[in-house]
Formats: C-alpha cells, structure tokens, sequence
C-alpha cells in the first residue's frame, strides 16, 4: 500500500511504514508547504496514496465532496511519534486493508479498534 504523511506528522513516519513493508513518502517531498488540504486530498486521490494525518480537515473535505478517494488515516491521541505508535498503525493498516483500498477513513485513536467508515460518506 502506498502512503503519503501530511506535514502535521514527523518525517519519522516515512521511515517508519517503509521498514514496514509499504512504499510512503511525506507531503514536504512532493509538494509545497503551503498548499491547502483541498490540494493534498487531490494529489493523494490522482497518485494512489492513502493519507496519513492527524487533521480533521480531511474527513470535512470529504464529507463534503462526496469522494470516493483517497481514503484517509486518521491518528488521534498522544504522542503520535512512530517510535511509539507505528507497530499499533501498522497492525490497523493489515486489520482494515479491505476497506482503505476501497475507499474509507481509518481512525486510530488507541485505546480501542480501529474504526473505519467506507467512502463516500453520506
């Protein structure tokens, strides 16, 4: 699975799901800084990647446009550093593959399962 980190995340994270097995990459490498999430939903959606965040946003922008894509992995609770949280998201990842390859937001919040809900949100 392919993944891209949005700039609220460390770097660390890259590293992190590659020595995992998965390709990823964090937003800073392929776009500017600056750009704006609507931006960044777009660019995950037309080059494959599941993103990776710990924004909000992201389920509002999708919410609102009805998109099927890209599905979006949320992370909320502390710390979220991969040192102390890539093994728990990685575990999510394999537990819910199904549903982020077809479309959906995965919330990680740890203290419980994963929760996902299938896209487009109605």
């Amino acid at each position: 699975m392919r993944f891209i980190t949005d700039m609220n995340l460390t770097h660390r994270w890259v590293s992190a799901l590659e020595t995992a097995g998965h390709e990823a990459v964090h937003w800073s490498a392929v776009g500017h800084a600056s750009a704006s999430d609507a931006d960044i939903c777009d660019y995950a959606r037309n080059h494959g990647f599941v993103l990776v965040t710990s924004d909000l946003d992201f389920p509002r922008i999708l919410a609102h446009t009805l998109q099927g894509k890209p599905s979006v992995i949320l992370l909320r609770g502390e710390p979220l550093t991969p040192e102390a949280r890539c093994k728990p998201l990685v575990q999510a990842i394999a537990q819910c593959s199904t549903e982020l390859e077809a479309g959906a937001i995965l919330t990680i919040d740890w203290s419980d399962r994963p929760r996902a809900r299938l896209l487009p949100l109605k």
